[in-house]
């Protein structure tokens, strides 16, 4: 949705990024983002000199208000495990006809900026990335720094300050403002802590054909579901998962830590296979996992941040593996999907397959035969089906 975010009297139109997604009512920022650059303006906390980091900045309308309202001396580190909130940020500057030449954009794994004066963290979802981020932080950012964390009140729960004050250090918090609410941490903790992550573990595994079990090592950065052990829809999609031919060539598309893929390759060794997130902490786990456990197949491997499939050459693959995910950041949308049953269908030669996996009331096979003018059930219990589609 393109609509104003006003900022000291200018208008910022801002967009949720992809542009092209079905879902076009959803805002592009969110009361904390606006609570957020408030108060940093009202305290003139950003000089000619400042090094600011922005942590998860989801869809930019915490960097582009900066770059839209600080100093030309000042610098912005944008830092997101997300390969679209990375290109949602640039779209956004760019659309406002804005100088990005002080914004550098940095993943998740990338090292932390140290010379930062001042940090502006949107709360992640995800707890572990929470955790991976305050330990990094302070590991590396001088004691001296202002931290002021953003986050709608009814997600800041005590649980949460908790973890500030085990990381940081002292933590306050703000009253509520349009049901946003703001956390202010000093780094006085007087420990500096080791990251927990990546996690690792090991999952035993019945090979299909052989009825063999088969061990494998799981390596899991920390914005990677199922940190720790399979989840059960993962292990349920394997156990329904097609038969491959050698030759083949597979995309698991929204890999994670690549574990169907990586089940897809130990059961034929002759498969082609491309890894497909926007996380880059998903594709270093997938990437690692392979290298762990089938190392003499990496060559058959790809590996590749993207919207999807977005670019990937038509008619180009013969089966598709998936388990969409039904919402983004923490709105539960269904546009995702969407574009990857879209794409799905445009990469598929005639004859390839999309394979999904998905919750029982999400109602897939609606959009799957709308595509693909077929579906077909291919497993079901109470919590999840399997289904598949069959390119014409």
């Amino acid at each position: 949705m393109i609509s104003p975010f006003i900022v000291n009297d200018k208008n910022l139109f801002l967009t949720r990024y992809p542009v092209a997604q079905v879902n076009r009512s959803l805002q592009a920022w969110d009361s904390a983002d606006e609570y957020l650059i408030n108060h940093v303006n009202e305290q003139e906390l950003v000089t000619p000199i400042s090094q600011v980091a922005v942590f998860n900045d989801t869809f930019g309308a915490i960097t582009t208000s900066l770059t839209a309202t600080t100093y030309s001396g000042t610098q912005v580190f944008s830092i997101n495990d997300s390969l679209i909130s990375m290109k949602g940020i640039a779209y956004n500057i760019e659309q406002n006809n804005l100088d990005n030449s002080n914004v550098v954009q940095l993943n998740s794994l990338d090292p932390l900026p140290s010379s930062t004066t001042l940090i502006l963290y949107k709360i992640p979802k995800s707890k572990s990335l929470l955790v991976e981020q305050l330990i990094k932080i302070k590991q590396v950012m001088n004691k001296d720094v202002i931290f002021i964390a953003a986050d709608r009140a009814k997600e800041i729960h005590s649980s949460t300050l908790k973890l500030f004050e085990k990381y940081l250090g002292t933590t306050k918090t703000s009253l509520a403002v349009k049901k946003a609410r703001l956390v202010f941490c000093q780094l006085d903790h007087p420990i500096k802590q080791d990251s927990p992550f990546p996690t690792v573990w090991p999952l035993n595994q019945k090979q299909k054909f052989s009825e063999q079990e088969r061990d494998f090592t799981i390596s899991n950065h920390a914005n990677v579901y199922a940190r720790d052990k399979l989840d059960i829809g993962a292990r349920y999609f394997i156990e329904n998962l097609p038969t491959v031919k050698a030759g083949s060539s597979v995309i698991d598309l929204g890999c994670g830590n690549g574990v169907i893929g990586l089940s897809v390759l130990a059961e034929q060794n002759e498969a082609q296979i491309q890894f497909f997130d926007e996380s880059h902490m998903a594709i270093e786990s997938a990437k690692e996992n392979i290298k762990q456990n089938l190392p003499k197949l990496m060559s058959q491997c790809r590996f590749q941040l993207n919207d999807c499939l977005t670019d990937v050459p038509s008619n180009s693959v013969d089966l598709i593996l998936c388990n969409p995910p039904f919402h983004q950041h923490t709105a539960t949308t269904d546009h995702i999907a969407w574009q990857m049953f879209k794409d799905s269908y445009r990469v598929l030669r005639k004859g390839g397959e999309l394979r999904i996996i998905g919750n029982r009331q999400l109602a897939y096979h609606i959009k799957l035969k709308r595509i693909f003018g077929n579906e077909k059930l291919i497993a079901s219990n109470d919590k999840f089906v399997t289904q598949s589609a069959i390119k014409r």
